[in-house]
């Protein structure tokens, strides 16, 4: 997956700068080419959009809009793991909490007093 995100970076300010030059110098075919020879999926969403830029502004604004959806998913394709990682750190922070307050609720009835030492080890599990 590395291997792949890392193949996906493209310069895209040369990119931009070697479209725009041959727009200027050999027309919409010159910057397809540019794109073609370009990898990565910026390039590929570029293309998308000098492709269909005969249909009028409306379409190649869709081409590029619905061609990039597919490019992300491409992109997130075998990262769902992670996800799956942003959604239980915080719940693993919270039963930290949890376990903490609990054994310094514990150490309060074992002791049968309230003092900071008492409930000193409990508070450092909980934070």
């Amino acid at each position: 997956r590395i291997i792949y995100l890392n193949m996906a970076t493209t310069n895209t300010k040369k990119l931009l700068a070697s479209v725009d030059d041959a727009l200027s110098s050999g027309g919409v075919e010159a910057a397809k080419e540019v794109c073609r020879n370009t990898k990565g999926p910026v390039a590929s969403i570029f293309y998308q959009g000098l492709d269909r830029v005969d249909e009028g502004v409306e379409e190649a604004e869709k081409a590029v809009v619905s061609y990039g959806g597919v490019q992300m998913g491409q992109l997130e394709k075998n990262v769902s793991w992670i996800s799956l990682f942003i959604a239980l750190a915080p719940m693993l922070g919270f039963m930290g909490t949890v376990i903490g307050m609990i054994g310094a609720f514990n150490d309060i009835a074992v002791a049968n007093d309230i003092s900071p030492a008492v409930v000193a080890g409990g508070i450092k599990v909980a934070l």
